[in-house]
């Protein structure tokens, strides 16, 4: 019989500024909300105040070692730790601690269930075993069709394991009706943008997979072909760590001669005023996104989108040639080719003011449509239910419609 008041524990290596980082605090809200008790085991990072803001408990924890005898102890560790906090399941998001988690799960007879959050390269077999550990889970939540095809590709996963459940975003924290002018009025100004003068925003981290490269390439194009005006490109994003691809894209701007018009702005907390002050949107993504957040955040907060059309993006951007014109909320481009991202970066800028309001609209609806926070909550509640036979789903439901 499921308890009253189950016990969610879930591993992540730290809570920094991801997807998965930020999923991991609003599933732990979302189990608070219906009832249950939500412990995280991690390393600590910008999230962690949120976390315990929202009545989740952190527990310190060495979960992004990929040393294999720390691992080993960590399973031993969770142990102790489902044993103590009478844990009722365990959550993995991540590879690393995945394998301690799910040695830990089997162990102490508990369920297992992964998040399936990136793509993950696979060269060679070693490093396939390594990520198969998120395939080995009672429930696999795969974050796009995409996704869930991959797990399936890879590992042969029975379909009846894998729930699809797309990375939810807020509709009420990422409302251009509620943003200040005063606080996108503070970022142009940190920024040095001028007043009217548009901003083409690409927040990710600088990673060399993330297009950066490409993006100052095809500006360069706009800007020697005069279709680029008086607009200007922001790259939102820390480094973290990698300060020689940094310098690199540097360089780069310099060559072109795109000092003042290419600007990296390091880590933007303000990421709804930043989507709110920003004409368009970049996912210049190299690689595949197994999900790629930046671009529904852009889109309900009526900022038209580029992306690449690999991975998930294709799921979340409604695109020529497959929508219709007057249905579009965005553009899908060939990766790595700054010559198709120029060429839809300058449709974006010879967009009508009517025009840009109409795909605004559009992108918005499209969101809060079909990738809500509050859905995406609800059916991992599911997921959680389906295996302990809770009622953590109709608790937060009932909750938040009171």
């Amino acid at each position: 019989m499921a308890r009253a008041r189950p016990t969610i524990l879930q591993i992540i290596p730290e809570l920094d500024t991801g997807g998965a980082e930020l999923s991991a605090v609003e599933i732990a809200q979302a189990t608070v909300e219906a009832g249950g008790r939500s412990l995280v085991l991690t390393e600590g990072g910008r999230l962690a105040s949120r976390l315990a803001e929202v009545g989740g408990e952190l527990v310190f924890f060495a979960a992004a070692t990929k040393n294999p005898a720390r691992m080993a102890w960590n399973a031993v560790e969770i142990c102790r730790i489902i044993k103590k906090e009478n844990v009722d399941l365990v959550h993995a998001r991540s590879r690393a601690p995945g394998w301690s988690a799910f040695a830990a799960a089997r162990s102490s007879g508990v369920p297992f269930v992964t998040t399936y959050h990136g793509a993950y390269s696979e060269k060679g077999r070693i490093k396939k075993l390594y990520n198969s550990v998120m395939a080995r889970a009672d429930i696999v939540i795969a974050n796009s069709n995409y996704t869930a095809r991959l797990v399936q590709d890879r590992y042969g996963t029975e379909i009846d394991k894998i729930r699809v459940i797309y990375r939810g975003v807020s509709g009420d924290q990422f409302d251009p009706a509620k943003i200040p002018k005063e606080r996108i009025a503070s970022l142009r100004a940190a920024w040095g943008v001028r007043d009217g003068q548009r901003i083409i925003l690409n927040a990710a981290r600088l990673t060399s997979w993330k297009g950066q490269s490409v993006i100052i390439e095809a500006t360069r194009i706009l800007r020697d072909s005069g279709q680029l005006g008086d607009a200007v490109v922001i790259l939102a994003g820390d480094a973290q760590g990698r300060s020689n691809y940094q310098a690199e894209l540097e360089n780069q701007i310099e060559r072109a001669g795109l000092t003042g018009i290419v600007k990296l702005v390091g880590h933007v907390r303000d990421m709804p005023s930043a989507f709110a002050t920003a004409y368009l949107s970049i996912v210049a993504s190299t690689e595949p996104e197994a999900f790629g957040r930046a671009a529904t955040e852009a889109q309900v907060m009526g900022c038209p989108i580029i992306a690449t059309n690999i991975g998930a993006p294709p799921e979340t951007v409604l695109s020529q040639p497959k929508i219709l014109k007057e249905n579009t909320t965005g553009w899908l481009v060939a990766p790595a080719s700054g010559i198709d991202l120029a060429e839809a970066m300058a449709n974006a800028l010879e967009m009508t003011s009517e025009e840009h309001r109409l795909l605004a609209e559009r992108a918005r609806a499209h969101v809060l449509r079909s990738f809500t926070l509050d859905a995406m909550k609800k059916q991992t509640l599911g997921v959680y239910d389906d295996l302990l036979g809770s009622q953590l789903y109709s608790r937060f439901a009932k909750h938040n419609a009171a």
